[in-house]
């Protein structure tokens, strides 16, 4: 059963999972696509620090900064009027400096009137997520594969395979539950791992590249509607195939204006 939400929460979400109606999730960065995605109907919109590389350019999501994030974030919050927006700490923010982490939150909360943010890691991080939700402020964790520590792992491959690495996975999703989250993202988990912590944690689970048997699903808009055409993990599936679109569409406004079909009769004053 699937229930009409005016407007989704933290509590919402809690529900949902209780109920095990599956959250769906997508990243946003601008109005225009944030509208769109809101009206469609998702559940929480993600403003995350894939912006670096999506929007940016960037190979990784570390060169963005907190002032960037929360453009991003102002411009999302301003289009959404159901889903639940959280904002992605990014890199540098937070890490080692807990009081800098409920600053940084503070801004994104105040300048950009998002509901909530997220966090990349584990018990490293546990007092920075205790600091932010003295505040009041929602706090969604991410554990599993966490781009901003790329240059740690080395590689984008599959976490938590290995018997030590998928038990201190456990073991920080059920810290970051007890510490006050609200919710969790896993990352490119195997999905059996991805299904226990679901089963054994009351907090919803979103998963990327973590199976089916999560709470919900969170993918790169981007990547989704194939603006993006050079990323193809095994996880994604692209539901169109907008480089191509907008790539032929640009080709036909270039050749009318060069023959002198554009602007016709009908489109002049």
């Amino acid at each position: 059963m699937t229930k009409d939400y005016k407007r989704i929460t933290t509590n919402v979400l809690q529900e949902m999972k209780d109920n095990k109606e599956k959250i769906s999730m997508l990243t946003s960065y601008d109005f225009t696509l944030a509208k769109i995605v809101d009206n469609a109907g998702i559940d929480v919109i993600l403003v995350g620090d894939s912006a670096s590389n999506v929007m940016a350019g960037h190979e990784t999501t570390l060169p963005i900064t907190l002032d960037h994030m929360i453009y991003h974030a102002s411009s999302v919050v301003k289009a959404a009027s159901r889903a639940l927006v959280v904002v992605d700490l990014p890199f540098g923010s937070y890490q080692g400096d807990s009081k800098k982490a409920l600053r940084s939150s503070i801004r994104i909360m105040k300048e950009s009137g998002a509901h909530a943010v997220k966090l990349e890691g584990g018990d490293e991080i546990i007092d920075s997520v205790q600091r932010i939700l003295t505040a009041g402020i929602p706090v969604m964790g991410h554990l599993g594969l966490t781009p901003q520590s790329i240059y740690k792992f080395g590689t984008y491959t599959v976490r938590a395979k290995q018997d030590a690495e998928a038990e201190k996975l456990i073991e920080d999703a059920k810290l970051l539950q007890e510490a006050g989250c609200f919710a969790i993202v896993l990352e490119k988990i195997p999905a059996d791992l991805a299904k226990k912590v679901s089963n054994e944690l009351e907090i919803p689970i979103i998963g990327i590249g973590a199976g089916n048997g999560v709470d919900g699903q969170v993918l790169v808009l981007h990547d989704m509607l194939g603006m993006t055409h050079e990323f193809n993990p095994r996880f994604l599936r692209r539901y169109l195939n907008l480089y191509e679109d907008i790539n032929q569409a640009v080709k036909k406004y270039v050749d009318d204006v060069k023959n002198q079909d554009f602007p016709n009769e009908n489109e002049e004053y």
